[in-house]
C-alpha cells in the first residue's frame, strides 16, 4: 500500500489502484464514484501490477483538482458532446418507431438527454493531464460512453475502453 498527502492510501482494486478519495456531483445519480489512478493495462494488455509512483500520484492530484474547480464547464461540454453523439449514432433508431418498433423517445434537446447519462460508473486519471469518464449509457448499456478529457477539453468521446 502507498500512502500519498492529497490522495490517502492507494491500493490495487478491481480495475487498477484507487484511493480514498472519490468523485461525487449533484448530476450524477451515484454519490461515491470511484477514482481510479493511471492505467488499468499496459501495452501488452497486461494488468498493471505496480502502483502509480509518488511523482505520478502528485500530477494526478493537480490535474482532478483542475478537473473538479472547472466541473461546471466540464459538466456542460459532456453533456453536449453526449447529445451530439446521440445525434449522430442512436436517433436514426431511437427516434423511428419503424425501426425501434417502439414509439420515439422525442429526444431533441439536450437537457432530455442527460437522464441518459446520469449514471456515472467510474473516473480515471492518467498521465499528460487525461482524465477519462466512464458513465452506464442507458440507452446503449452494453458499450456504455467514455470521455476522454486532455488539459481540460473533451478530446475523444467513444464507449467504454474506445477512447
Amino acid at each position: 500500500m502507498t500512502i500519498h498527502p492529497y490522495w490517502g492510501n492507494i491500493e490495487e482494486d478491481w480495475a487498477g489502484y484507487s484511493s480514498d478519495i472519490y468523485f461525487s456531483y449533484p448530476f450524477f445519480e451515484n454519490s461515491k464514484t470511484e477514482v481510479f489512478l493511471g492505467d488499468e493495462y499496459d501495452e501488452d494488455g497486461e494488468e498493471i501490477e505496480t502502483p502509480p509512483t509518488e511523482k505520478q500520484l502528485t500530477a494526478f492530484a493537480a490535474t482532478y483538482k483542475s478537473f473538479i474547480d472547472n466541473i461546471e464547464n466540464h459538466l456542460a461540454d459532456l453533456q453536449l458532446k453526449a447529445f451530439d453523439r446521440y445525434n449522430r449514432i442512436y436517433a436514426k433508431y431511437y427516434e423511428n418507431s419503424e425501426q425501434s418498433g417502439e414509439p420515439p423517445l422525442d429526444i431533441d434537446t439536450t437537457e432530455k438527454h442527460n437522464a441518459y447519462i446520469k449514471d456515472i460508473m467510474y473516473v480515471r486519471i492518467l498521465d499528460d493531464k487525461t482524465i477519462k469518464v466512464t458513465i452506464r449509457y442507458k440507452l446503449d448499456t452494453e458499450h456504455g460512453i467514455e470521455f476522454k478529457f486532455v488539459e481540460g477539453q473533451i478530446e475523444d468521446v467513444g464507449g467504454i475502453s474506445e477512447t
